[in-house]
C-alpha cells in the first residue's frame, strides 16, 4: 500500500459540523499569510487529503477543486504584509484564521486548528499538533490555503518578474536574497522580517 494510501485511511473525518483550520506563509519573505476553513460532508469522502507540503502541485490543484465542489462549507482569507508588520506574524495568522471561519457563512460546531494554539475566538476549538496530517478537514483547508497563496505569488510575479516569487513563493532562497540585495525591497515585503529589514537598513546607510 502506498504512502498515500496510509495515509488516507489514517485521516479522521470527524462529524460534520466540524471545520478544519490551517494557514500558509508564515515563513516567507513577502505576501500575505493565508488561512483557510474547511467544513466536509462525512459522506461525501475526498480521497488523498494530506498536509499540502507533501503533495505535488498537481495533486494539490486537483484536490483544492474536489474541496470546492464537495465539501459543505468552505473559505480563504488573509491578513496583509502591513497587518504582518503591524501586528507580527503570530497575531497576523490568528486574525487570517479568525477570518476564515467567519466567512464560512455557516456556524461550526467544534473548530480544530493545526498548531498547538488557537485564535481568541468564540468558537469551541482544539490545537491539533500535525493537524494537517491526521484530521481530513484540517488537511483540506491546508490545501486550499497553499494553493490559494501560491495563486497570488504567481500574480505578485508578473508586478515584480525580477524576484522569482513564482519560483520560491516569497521564501528566503539564495536567489530571493540575492534579488534583495540587488533590488532592494518590493511593496509586498515584509519589512518587519530580519532579512527584509537589514536590506533596508543597508540600502539606508549606503
Amino acid at each position: 500500500m502506498s504512502m498515500a494510501s496510509r495515509q488516507t485511511i489514517i485521516l479522521h473525518v470527524g462529524p460534520l459540523g466540524l471545520c478544519g483550520v490551517d494557514e500558509a506563509g508564515r515563513g516567507p519573505l513577502a505576501g500575505p499569510v493565508t488561512a483557510a476553513a474547511v467544513m466536509l460532508d462525512p459522506g461525501r469522502p475526498i480521497g488523498g487529503l494530506r498536509d499540502s507540503k507533501k503533495l505535488s502541485a498537481a495533486a494539490r490543484e486537483r484536490l483544492a477543486e474536489a474541496i470546492r465542489e464537495q465539501a459543505v462549507a468552505w473559505c480563504v482569507a488573509e491578513a496583509s504584509v502591513a497587518e504582518i508588520d503591524q501586528l507580527n506574524i503570530l497575531h497576523a495568522t490568528m486574525l487570517a484564521m479568525q477570518r476564515a471561519v467567519a466567512g464560512l457563512g455557516r456556524k461550526p460546531d467544534e473548530v480544530w486548528v493545526d498548531g498547538n494554539r488557537c485564535p481568541n475566538w468564540a468558537w469551541r476549538s482544539q490545537a491539533v499538533v500535525k493537524g494537517d496530517d491526521k484530521v481530513a478537514a484540517i488537511a483540506a483547508a491546508s490545501i486550499l490555503a497553499k494553493t490559494a497563496r501560491d495563486q497570488f505569488m504567481r500574480q505578485l510575479h508578473n508586478d515584480y518578474p525580477a524576484y522569482g516569487f513564482a519560483q520560491h513563493m516569497g521564501y528566503g532562497t539564495a536567489a530571493h536574497l540575492a534579488a534583495l540585495k540587488t533590488h532592494g525591497a518590493c511593496p509586498q515585503h515584509r519589512r518587519s522580517f530580519a532579512p527584509v529589514k537589514l536590506v533596508l537598513d543597508q540600502a539606508v546607510l549606503f
